[in-house]
């Protein structure tokens, strides 16, 4: 029996770049499996369906959720955006890292039924920057950058609930912060159960 894959969960604030970050671990560590959401929002510019979403309609999205088949679901700024439960338990049970780049009002519910994830929780070097972040992208109107900035602070009160913090000032540093805590959490004690139950039982034989 496959041992079972480790799940990170990696989130923050608009701006505080979770795409970009995951990206490069992705690049450091192909073996990693991100898990691609379901959305109703329509697809942005170079976004492929199957590979950034699963573009859905809403009407497929809410037969999905009759049929309880997400990890975690939102609505963000009036659009779904969820995680398929088969689909992660699938690959996890082949004994492949996961990870989910999702939102906090997400992050929160995988919590309350993943005890064994890992959740980490990505900040920009200062407030003045992320403003500048969000800003700067330039696709929002006043009255959506707004409500952005304002979801932004309300997000960034949560990371206490997170097991990890990490600064995205350089993108590099940030993907090999998060690298080192995947190496970490996989030698944890609770994790290694069966190895050390095999070395004691040789050791006894």
């Amino acid at each position: 029996m496959a041992k079972q894959g480790l799940l990170i969960v990696v989130s923050g604030p608009s701006g505080a770049g979770k795409g970009t970050v995951c990206r490069a671990l992705l690049d450091r560590c192909p073996e990693l499996v991100l898990s691609v959401s379901k959305t109703t929002r329509e697809p942005r510019t170079g976004e492929q369906d199957g590979v950034n979403y699963f573009f859905v309609s809403h009407e497929e999205f809410e037969q999905a959720l009759f049929e309880q088949d997400f990890l975690e679901y939102a609505c963000v700024y009036g659009q779904y955006y969820g995680t398929p439960r088969s689909t992660v338990e699938k690959v996890l049970a082949a004994g492949c890292d996961v990870i989910l780049e999702i939102d906090t009002q997400g992050a929160i519910q995988v919590m309350e039924s993943c005890a064994e994830g890992v959740f980490v929780f990505l900040l920009p070097p200062s407030g003045a920057e992320l403003r500048t972040r969000i800003i700067n992208r330039g696709t929002e109107s006043l009255e959506s950058l707004q409500r952005r900035l304002a979801a932004a602070a309300q997000e960034v009160a949560l990371s206490p609930k997170y097991d990890y913090i990490v600064v995205n000032d350089r993108v590099d540093d940030a993907r090999d912060r998060i690298f080192a805590i995947i190496q970490a959490e996989k030698l944890r004690t609770r994790r290694n159960r069966e190895l050390i139950q095999t070395i004691a039982e040789e050791v006894k034989a």
